[in-house]
């Protein structure tokens, strides 16, 4: 019923009013349904031009889009075989938050999915990759990278609340950040990274020594080759008890054979022995040494492996400890040597940096002469004491003479033969005497040498190298290879570890001296048998001490600066985070 008044019935006026009331209901509808499609366009074309394949829904009433993209983790493409990918950055890298990883070409696994539950598409985020914290770094290294010390100090001083943007390898020219720290919205408790890199940044390329390598030059002789002679001196031994036990008809047909395997088997020894070696230094010490053909670029194809199970790191042995330490120390202190994988310990650096050979001891092993060092034993004039008996004698014997000429004949003739007897006696008197004092001013002068004062390592391989290239000089050659006025302790240091890896013999030697130093310093100082034992590894023990002077100086110049802390961290976090 309608009133009198009015031409429109009640059903008109409650069309009038519920239709705008249900259009204005559905507009929210409409409106979330075409933001969630154009948000969703925005998601699909983001994830096309980063060439990702993802698995989308979405909710256009709740205005919810579901993105499920995959995980990774991710390895350095080889060095050798995949040159291209691996100098080269990637050609369409992601450009969605949480992907800087694309920038580099990688090898990947999946380990899993992740969802993600979004409104808007700027609210994507690319899953970081998991990804070993030292191959990264060795892979930016290698690339040109260089490390950003402050950076480091702060993120070993940090750890997670490390600012984020705070910069840990920089491009070459140190104007652009290529490593940075990232937020942790999806680190799961581990460092979360940014990479940054540009194909201009890239400084070095396949011909180029990788990181945690080292090269060791061989000796600077024509003579290098007896350390080959070393290595191939017992082949000939094990040949003959072979034809002792076969026929003599055997004899005759296997001899050439078996001398053109010998012969073969002294070239590449002579080869291996004038050609400078590859070491690959990891945390672990020496894994690998290859010598490498001169003129030909570091790949596989060019390099030789090398026996190197006597010096890898041991229990019980400590031959790998110091050949990975003495290398370390070497690489460090090399602007083109990139070896920060391996930690030297502590008990090797603290007797590195300790003054632990007297002075006195270097002058008795004739190492040094006594006018070089400091006064330390007591003055004893030999001749004037000599000098003074002789006279003494001489006029015992002028007054024995003036009394016998008084004496007649007969009883002259006593006395004479008496006075000869006496002096027989009194000379062998005398020579016991001399021999005994001269035997207790040994023991007192030994004695005051091991007392004497302390020389710091650097001063004790100054010296040695001195008289290693005197006897040079004088027609006595080190066993390695002559040294000469111009030989640095450096060059000397690398040659040693170049004999090292040819000649475990050697190796063990060395080593054996410095065990032996060590003890006696961590011991309260050098004794008489450490003494004696010397006299008869004089050599040895001055080619120690221009190993233990590397590492002395590595110690000093790293003490608390880049390379402890790039150690550090990559011993905290053995897996990172990368997007």
């Amino acid at each position: 019923m309608s009133s009198a008044g009015s031409s429109y019935s009640a059903t008109d006026i409650i069309t009038f009013i519920g239709v705008p009331l249900a259009v204005l209901g559905v507009l929210p509808i409409l409106y979330n349904t075409f933001a969630t499609l154009v948000a969703l366009s925005k998601v699909k074309r983001m994830l096309r031009h980063s060439r990702l394949t993802a698995l989308i829904c979405s909710d256009v009433v709740n205005r919810v889009i579901e993105v499920e993209l995959p995980r990774y983790a991710v390895t350095p493409c080889d060095r050798f075989t995949d040159t291209e990918l691996y100098w080269q950055p990637a050609g369409q890298p992601s450009f969605i938050p949480g992907g800087s990883w694309t920038t580099f070409n990688w090898r990947t696994r999946a380990i899993g999915a992740k969802t993600q539950r979004l409104e808007y598409a700027d609210q994507l985020r690319q899953p970081q990759v998991d990804v070993a914290f030292d191959e990264l770094i060795a892979y930016l290294l290698d690339l040109g990278a260089v490390p950003d010390a402050h950076g480091w100090k702060l993120l070993r001083s940090t750890g997670l609340w490390a600012p984020t943007g705070c910069s840990l390898m920089n491009s070459p020219d140190g104007l652009h950040h290529a490593l940075t720290i990232a937020p942790l919205d999806d680190s799961d408790g581990l460092l979360s990274l940014k990479a940054n890199w540009s194909s201009d940044w890239t400084t070095r390329n396949f011909s180029s020594l990788p990181p945690y390598w080292i090269r060791l030059p061989p000796p600077p002789s024509s003579r290098a080759a007896e350390a080959a002679n070393t290595v191939t001196e017992e082949a000939p031994v094990s040949e003959d008890l072979g034809l002792e036990v076969t026929e003599k008809g055997k004899e005759t047909e296997q001899a050439p054979s078996r001398k053109e395997s010998l012969d073969s088997i002294q070239k590449q020894a002579n080869k291996n022995a004038t050609s400078a070696i590859n070491c690959q230094i990891s945390s672990n010490g020496l894994i690998s040494a290859t010598t490498q053909d001169d003129g030909t670029l570091f790949s596989p194809a060019s390099l030789q492996s090398l026996h190197i199970e006597h010096l890898r790191i041991h229990s019980g042995r400590s031959d790998g400890v110091w050949f990975a330490s003495v290398a370390t120390a070497l690489g460090a202190t090399s602007p083109t040597t990139l070896l920060w994988n391996y930690a030297i310990p502590d008990s090797v650096r603290g007797f590195a940096r300790r003054a632990t050979v007297p002075c006195g001891v270097l002058v008795q092993l004739g190492l040094v002469d006594e006018a070089r060092a400091p006064a330390w034993a007591t003055a004893h004039n030999a001749g004037e004491e000599a000098s003074e008996l002789f006279f003494r004698r001489a006029a015992e014997k002028r007054i024995a003479v003036q009394a016998e000429s008084r004496m007649p004949a007969a009883q002259r003739e006593v006395a004479a033969r008496l006075r000869m007897q006496v002096e027989s006696n009194q000379r062998m008197q005398d020579m016991r005497d001399r021999m005994r004092l001269d035997a207790q001013r040994r023991e007192a002068r030994t004695a005051e040498a091991l007392q004497s004062p302390k020389w710091d390592t650097k001063v004790v391989a100054e010296h040695s190298l001195r008289w290693l290239a005197q006897r040079g000089e004088g027609g006595t050659t080190s066993p390695i290879f002559d040294i000469d006025e111009s030989s640095s302790a450096r060059d000397v240091a690398g040659a040693i570890l170049h004999r090292m890896v040819l000649d475990g013999a050697f190796a063990s030697s060395v080593c054996r001296v410095l065990d032996a130093w060590r003890a006696w310093a961590d011991n309260g100082g050098m004794r008489r048998a450490d003494l004696d034992a010397l006299y008869e590894m004089r050599e040895l023990f001055a080619l120690a001490s221009l190993l233990v002077a590397l590492v002395r100086d590595a110690a000093t110049d790293c003490e608390g600066t880049l390379s402890l802390d790039l150690q550090e961290c990559l011993r905290m976090w053995k897996v990172v985070r990368l997007g």
